[in-house]
Order: C-alpha cells, then sequence, then structure tokens
C-alpha cells in the first residue's frame, strides 16, 4: 500500500503556518544539559494543595463524565461572580460564558465562530505566537500593527484607525502583553474600544494575564461600559493566574448570540472541557486568592531583580508592569535577537526566545521569563554578564 507521505495532502492553510519560533528553541534545549529556561511562558509554581485537593476529590469521587457542553454551572456562575468582583462587569453564567479547553481553545473557537474567509483582524504586535495563527485557520487575515517600546509597547490607537478596510471584521487586544509585558492604560483602550464602535467590529480582549500585574490596575475591557462590553469577547483562564497549566481550563465570556456560536463548534469539536479541571476551577475561584496574591509577590521580586540586571549589562529594559516576561532590547550586543538567541544558548546554556517570532515590532528584542526562581535567575544573569562581556 503507498504511504501518503507527501505535504500536497495538507491543507494550504496547516501547510503554510510558520512553525513555533518559540519550540524551536525548547526543542534545541531539550538536547543540553545544565540549560536556565527563561524562555518558557508557564509559571515554575505547582498548583495550590487545595486545588489540587479538590482535582483529586472530583476523581475519588467518581466524577470522570461529561458535563454540560458550557462547562458545570458552578464554574460558569464561579466565573461571573469572579468577574463581577473584580471588575464589576456583569454575566450571565446560563447564556454568557462557555467553560474551554484552557485559552487557546477559546481563541481557536472566538475565530472559527466569527471569522468568514477573508475577513480582517486587526493584532497588535509583538504579541502571542498564536493569534495570528488561529486567524489563519479560521479563513481569516491578520493584519499585524506593530507597537514600539518609546509608546510602553502600548497600541496606538490611529495607527489602528489607519488599518481598518471594508473587510475588517474583529480588532484584537491582548493585555497584559505577552510577551513585552505591557499593561494597557484605560484612555487607550476606551480610544481602542471608540473605534470598534463607529466601525462595528468585534473586540476580542485575551486577558489571561489579568491577575498578574505590579503596581498598576488591569483594565478589564469589557467594563469600560455596556456598549463596549455587547460588542466584545474576553478571554480568560487559569493557567497563568492559578499555577494551572496542566489542567487546561479556559472560559470565553460575551453576547449571548456570540457564546452560542462558539458552544456549537465546542459541541462537536471538544464535547466539555475536562470535568476534574473544572473542578479544581471551581476551587481555585473559591478559596484560591492568597495564593494568587502570595504567586504576585513573589513574580514581583523577580521582576525587579531580572529588569534591573538586564539594564545592568546594557540590554535597555522597559518596565513591564505585567504578565511575567522581561523584552530587552539588544542593541548593545551588535546581533540580531535569531543569532543573539542561538550563541547565548549555546555558549551560556541560557534559553531565551527571538523577538521576531512574536511578530513586527518584536526584531531587536528578546523575551525573558522571569516565571523561574530567584536563583536561577541569578545565576542566569551571571551567565549574561559573561556573555556580554565578549559581545557587547
Amino acid at each position: 500500500m503507498q504511504e501518503i507521505t507527501d505535504v500536497r495532502y495538507l491543507s494550504k492553510r496547516v501547510a503554510g503556518l510558520k512553525p513555533s519560533g518559540i519550540r524551536k528553541f525548547f526543542d534545541i534545549a531539550a538536547t543540553m544539559k545544565d540549560v536556565i529556561s527563561l524562555g518558557i511562558g508557564e509559571p515554575d509554581f505547582t498548583t495550590p494543595r487545595p486545588i489540587l485537593e479538590a482535582g483529586i476529590q472530583s476523581l475519588q469521587a467518581g466524577e470522570t463524565h461529561y458535563t454540560s457542553n458550557a462547562g458545570k454551572l458552578e464554574l460558569r456562575q464561579g466565573i461571573t461572580d469572579n468577574l463581577q468582583r473584580l471588575y464589576g462587569v456583569r454575566y450571565d453564567p446560563l447564556s454568557e460564558v462557555i467553560a474551554t479547553v484552557g485559552v487557546s481553545e477559546a481563541l481557536y473557537l472566538t475565530m472559527t465562530a466569527l471569522l468568514d474567509p477573508g475577513d480582517e483582524v486587526i493584532i497588535p504586535t509583538p504579541c502571542f505566537v498564536s493569534y495570528q495563527a488561529e486567524v489563519l485557520l479560521a479563513g481569516g487575515v491578520p493584519v499585524e500593527i506593530p507597537s514600539r517600546v518609546e509608546d510602553n509597547f502600548e497600541l496606538d490607537p490611529e495607527r489602528v484607525r489607519a488599518a481598518i478596510t471594508p473587510r475588517t471584521k474583529v480588532l484584537f487586544v491582548g493585555y497584559p502583553n505577552n510577551p513585552t509585558g505591557a499593561v494597557a492604560t484605560q484612555a487607550v483602550l476606551r480610544q481602542v474600544a471608540q473605534i470598534a464602535e463607529e466601525h462595528d467590529l468585534v473586540l476580542v480582549s485575551d486577558e489571561i494575564y489579568d491577575r498578574l500585574v505590579y503596581g498598576t490596575q488591569h483594565v478589564c475591557v469589557p467594563a469600560l461600559d455596556e456598549n463596549i462590553k455587547r460588542r466584545s469577547v474576553l478571554l480568560g483562564g487559569f493557567s497563568k493566574d492559578y499555577a494551572m497549566t496542566g489542567w487546561r481550563i479556559g472560559y470565553a465570556a460575551g453576547p449571548e448570540h456570540i457564546i452560542k456560536g462558539l458552544v456549537r463548534i465546542h459541541q462537536y469539536t471538544i464535547m466539555s472541557a475536562p470535568t476534574t479541571a473544572q473542578d479544581a476551577a471551581i476551587e481555585a475561584l473559591t478559596n484560591g486568592e492568597k495564593f494568587v496574591q502570595e504567586m504576585v509577590a513573589e513574580y514581583d521580586r523577580r521582576r525587579k531583580l531580572i529588569v534591573a540586571g538586564l539594564n545592568r549589562l546594557g540590554l535597555t529594559t522597559f518596565e513591564p508592569k505585567g504578565a511575567f516576561y522581561a523584552f530587552p532590547q539588544i542593541k548593545a550586543s551588535g546581533m540580531d535577537d535569531e543569532t543573539f538567541a542561538e550563541k547565548l544558548l549555546h555558549e551560556e546554556h541560557v534559553a531565551v526566545v527571538p523577538g521576531n517570532a512574536f511578530g513586527p515590532g518584536g526584531e531587536g528584542f528578546v523575551r525573558c521569563s522571569y516565571a523561574t526562581a530567584y536563583e536561577k535567575i541569578e545565576e542566569a544573569l551571571q551567565r549574561m554578564e559573561r556573555f556580554m562581556s565578549r559581545h557587547g
């Protein structure tokens, strides 16, 4: 029997996707010893014990079956209560929230539900690598709007306005930002929301890092006002705030007619989010706040260490106000970001991610995650100091 090995059997959408620039360096680092990874965007904390115990108890109680397609009502109620407590925004747990397999599935469902072939999505960059890919897989066209370090990587509303065409359907924002650590101000987000309203666009906001902010307040986009909420889809989850990446549990919240579309796709592709993870997420919402605060305090300690250390080495780094990433410029090294990352990994066994992996505007930077132990960050900075003494 002839084997199907030719790439021509793949759809053009899949064949045309670029491999993740993040995975490349993880794969190399996995073959090496004594590597300190500042590349991975994952908390190094274990899921807090009460949340772990809730998952275990769920299994022991025989909760091993499907739930409602949209997720357990208790979880959806907890999500809506949490959003109202934190941001004053109200959602109906029965019809305006869906529990998903991480925020990644929420992003996939949203783009698939909203886009027809050729529809355009405006995406500020640098940004998480999945945004453009999910638009392409849904048949849409990503329109990238680079932000600048001179503006603290905040979105320029006028550049958004200039990018709108008759095919524009969605305006996408993602703050606190991965990879830059930027946090958008309420003033800028109001301008962006006004543009969405003027042009009748759907505003999609990825707020997975909403609780990880330092010395500032997170601005929840649909909480700005009721008009904005009616045209917004909010993406959120438990991976970052509660150190639950492996549990794969997230959500989308938005107008009922849009959430119905997400549920329809979810029915045919997933059925329901993992039951055990849903039960753990309920516990996180009920009793997880003190753990969130403890982790944020530790991230802040690491943030101060890495930003000061990178600046001392001549790798100019603006102060990140959210998430757990520093995004230093590497101009002082005389290298481009790909070369810098490769040489640093091979010479000093420190893994970072080239900024160009995150789209236009990321060139000349690297992403350094401080979601790793304080002592490892100290050691990584010592190794980078040796590296810069040779190349800086």
